[in-house]
């Protein structure tokens, strides 16, 4: 993008000359013989830009041709997983989506190459699951061998410290590199255990078996963004490292708490927000059944979130552009999470408060009308989620962290805004720096 951003050009079969503009990023929720590619070019004529809608809808979804799902609720659940491709050529994989899948035990072991796992899992976890996961990779295959390595729970774990825990019993139990890693966990124990099968020997095997919240099934268990917190900021060590598959089992989602269940559900009211607004609508009408826990509405947004991420993945595995656009509040909640105190908030908290906050900034750009402002709050607070920082924080912490995060190019913050009707956003650094600093003064005392 101009300005220190990547321009993103998308070439259709129909017009491979079709440009994109510095800061347009067009829905893909239905590509066609979409490919993404890096470029300097600069112009765009939306009224090239015509994507069709796939006929039917198979039991297995790939990435690159997600149709438009059914505006109910989901079908019943039956023991026939939903499957969704995460499309990368030779290293692509599929996620798993149903209930009971721990009890099948095929679909773990056929992803186990060699003779040796190991289970990466946390306090809270292990008790509830641990048994299951080992019973899954073993019965009936005798020849492998399960270790397990159990973490403290918490996102002020997240760090190298914490890592090393990983590496030492993978040394100690002397894995090789026909090893697997399983990440039994929510979204800390997925991005630890990524990041140390992505290093260990240089590389091994990886599984993401999620369990907490929609934010780990929906959200950092699928497109291989691994890594560790530190103290000045979060994520920024780590590697971007794709398993071999994940498992949503979603029956997990039965031992989760009220607190957690919420949190995740910011991930998903994303998706709606930034390329979806059909789903964000379906949400609209069914975020009671979620917050109920209603087994066929989660079944709908888990699929229907895994669908979003996943082809925005295959597209831009390595947040070149488009990808960047999944980090929608973000930006404003990684800088509350790392201000006020890695576990403080829940992450899906503070990406909830910071998805309101670059929504107030998008409407004071005039780039969206004050009902999608209303929208916005509305299904956080029937969410039950945070609407505003902590009153701690202050203009100068929200800067001096946002001064190092991941999306800042050659010294200019970068940031995903709305623009446009519901369901378009931005990844841009071209915006009136003014605007951002009457949003942190709005949602700051200082």
């Amino acid at each position: 993008m101009a300005c220190a951003t990547n321009a993103i050009s998308l070439s259709l079969s129909s017009n491979p000359n079709s440009k994109l503009s510095s800061d347009f990023i067009p829905k893909l929720n239905r590509p066609v013989n979409v490919s993404l590619c890096a470029s300097t070019s600069a112009e765009l004529d939306p009224g090239r830009l015509f994507l069709s809608r796939p006929i039917g809808l198979s039991r297995r979804i790939c990435a690159n041709a997600t149709p438009v799902m059914d505006q109910s609720v989901g079908e019943r659940s039956s023991s026939v997983p939903t499957i969704v491709e995460v499309d990368l050529g030779n290293r692509s994989y599929p996620i798993y989506i149903g209930s009971g899948l721990l009890d099948q035990h095929e679909l773990l072991q056929k992803h186990v190459h060699g003779k040796k796992v190991l289970v990466v899992t946390n306090t809270t976890i292990a008790p509830l699951y641990l048994d299951k996961v080992v019973d899954a990779l073993t019965k009936g295959n005798p020849n492998v061998s399960v270790e397990n390595v159990i973490l403290p729970d918490g996102e002020k774990y997240k760090n190298m410290e914490t890592l090393m825990k990983v590496f030492d019993k993978a040394i100690e139990s002397r894995l090789d590199r026909r090893c697997t890693f399983v990440a039994l966990g929510g979204g800390v124990i997925g991005d630890m255990c990524g990041f140390a099968a992505a290093a260990f020997l240089r590389g091994v095997n990886f599984i993401q078996i999620p369990t907490t919240v929609m934010a780990q099934q929906v959200d950092s268990s699928v497109g291989g963004k691994t890594g560790i917190n530190h103290p000045l900021g979060k994520n920024l060590i780590g590697a971007f490292y794709q398993p071999q598959c994940v498992l949503i089992d979603t029956d997990t989602l039965s031992t989760l708490p009220d607190r957690e269940l919420a949190s995740g559900l910011a991930e998903v009211i994303k998706y709606g927000l930034i390329r979806d607004a059909e789903f964000f609508e379906w949400q609209e009408k069914n975020m009671e059944k979620l917050m109920a826990r209603d087994p066929d509405a989660f079944a709908y947004a888990i699929k229907r979130s895994c669908e979003n991420k996943a082809e925005v993945v295959s597209l831009d595995e390595k947040e070149s552009g488009l990808r960047a656009t999944l980090n929608l509040g973000h930006t404003f909640g990684h800088a509350i999470e790392t201000g006020f105190g890695y576990g403080e908030w829940l992450h899906g908290e503070a990406v909830a408060a910071g998805t309101v906050m670059a929504v107030d900034m998008s409407y004071r750009l005039g780039w969206i009308d004050s009902s999608i402002m209303k929208r916005v709050n509305d299904i956080l607070q029937r969410a039950k989620l945070p609407t505003a920082p902590p009153e701690t924080m202050t203009v100068e912490m929200f800067k001096s962290v946002m001064a190092v995060d991941k999306k800042v190019a050659d010294g200019l913050l970068r940031l995903i805004l709305l623009k446009g009707p519901l369901g378009n956003c931005v990844f841009t650094g071209e915006y009136d720096r003014k605007a951002l600093d009457d949003t942190l003064s709005a949602f700051c005392k200082s």
